[in-house]
């Protein structure tokens, strides 16, 4: 077996557990002191540092939520001074002000340890050439994994998102064995390169290490299968650090991501009440970063859905988090029903006449909210197949309980992901 870290990875679960607590009493008294945003959190409920010995304590700690960030842009998070800070992330800001994060010279060596590790966990080895579709820039995905690939020892191939045809004779010139990009990035480059009639086997990839959007099993195998690759998906958010939070190691697939314990500790609570969920149970992941000195969170809520676990029978001792189900926010009501669209996808995956390609078309039609699913066909499949529509419709309704419209497409005929986060959703009663 192969770890980048094979002392903190294996730890003992009891001292992985003292580590984390004597972490913890450390930050809590260091962002009371450095941090107005929590000194007035905890004043306001009387809520002493000292009072936290453990993470045992956490759930005295109020959350904090995204517009607690964005309330105190653009720097007033941060718990260092500004000459201390070498580098600037910031989200999208599509919903409003972005949230902004800082990095000491400290936590850049943690973002690389964090990533080079999960390098290692899906299948990288040093030497290896690394091919880096994750966009550049703000975003924390591209620079965030480029790091932490360096510190592991392989050649980084900075390629960044778009330009697709580029990225298909790259891939074929440069010899990468690793590719990082988007899941559905990974289904463009698969569809592309099937569109060439180029035969993947040839190329030296093995290995794809898939985030920063929920996918399922049935994009894991299409892009498993059109880029002869062995597909990972890796977890995180830059209110937490970037990529790097969490990894789904190569060879244990389906059971879960470790979570890096020592520098991230993971909650579930219920989505309603906040409360701590027992292990095993379904709600919002909430992270607290032990180790952060510019941009310190305590329990953040991440608005992801999944459970965590400890997993007796894997290789780390660190827990493993569930796929992420969807987002809270992204969460669709429609007529009292709760709805995912990763929950559809597991539909369309179990009929081979459909391609994993689709997207959810949601409409208020009168007082009713209505869901169109537009999902494209496999070729020398007929679009007026009434049999099929009503095979899809069926079989949504009996897994899901919603009645949805089918709308059957041709083949490469649907916008498709050019390396950023994919919308499976368009939700019309918002424009």
């Amino acid at each position: 077996m192969k770890y980048y870290n094979s002392e903190i990875e294996t730890m003992p679960i009891e001292e992985l557990r003292a580590l984390q607590n004597t972490r913890l009493s450390s930050l809590v008294k260091r962002v009371y002191n450095n941090v107005p945003f929590y000194k007035n959190q905890f004043d306001s409920i009387g809520l002493n540092p000292n009072d936290i010995q453990s993470v045992e304590d956490l759930h005295k700690i109020p959350f904090t939520k995204k517009t607690d960030l964005r309330d105190n842009y653009p720097y007033k998070m941060f718990a260092t001074p500004m000459e201390d800070i070498r580098r600037i992330h910031a989200s999208s800001g599509t919903t409003g002000k972005p949230t902004v994060v800082g990095y000491t010279q400290n936590d850049l060596n943690v973002f690389d340890e964090v990533i080079a590790r999960s390098l290692v966990c899906a299948g990288a080895q040093p030497e290896m050439k690394l091919h880096n579709a994750y966009g550049y820039g703000l975003f924390t995905g591209g620079l965030g994994i480029h790091g932490g690939a360096t510190k592991l020892g392989m050649a980084v191939i900075p390629v960044s998102g778009g330009m697709t045809e580029r990225q298909l004779t790259i891939l074929e010139d440069f010899a990468p064995e690793v590719i990082c990009c988007t899941p559905s990035y990974a289904q463009t480059l698969s569809e592309a390169f099937a569109k060439r009639g180029f035969d993947t086997k040839k190329l030296s990839l093995k290995y794809a290490i898939l985030g920063a959007e929920p996918w399922t099993d049935a994009i894991r195998e299409q892009v498993e299968t059109g880029l002869n690759v062995t597909a990972t998906n890796i977890y995180g958010l830059s209110e937490i650090i970037g990529p790097g939070v969490s990894q789904e190691d190569f060879e244990e697939k389906g059971t879960g991501c470790y979570i890096w314990e020592d520098h991230f500790y993971p909650e579930v609570v219920d989505r309603e009440t906040g409360k701590p969920l027992p292990y095993g149970e379904e709600g919002v992941l909430v992270l607290t970063t032990l180790k952060k000195e510019a941009f310190p969170v305590l329990r953040y809520w991440t608005n992801d859905i999944c459970s965590i676990n400890y997993d007796k029978n894997a290789k780390r001792t660190h827990i493993k988090m569930s796929p992420i189900k969807g987002r809270a926010d992204d969460m669709l009501i429609i007529r009292g029903v709760n709805l995912f669209h990763t929950q559809v996808e597991e539909v369309i995956h179990q009929i081979d006449s459909l391609s994993p390609n689709y997207r959810l078309i949601v409409e208020k039609k009168g007082v009713m909210d209505t869901v169109t699913v537009e999902v494209e066909t496999i070729k020398g499949i007929l679009l007026e197949n009434p049999d099929l529509i009503k095979d899809i419709t069926k079989r949504i309704k009996n897994s899901i309980g919603l009645s949805m419209k089918v709308d059957l497409k041709m083949p490469n005929s649907m916008p498709m992901s050019e390396g950023g986060k994919f919308k499976r959703i368009i939700d019309k009663r918002k424009l």
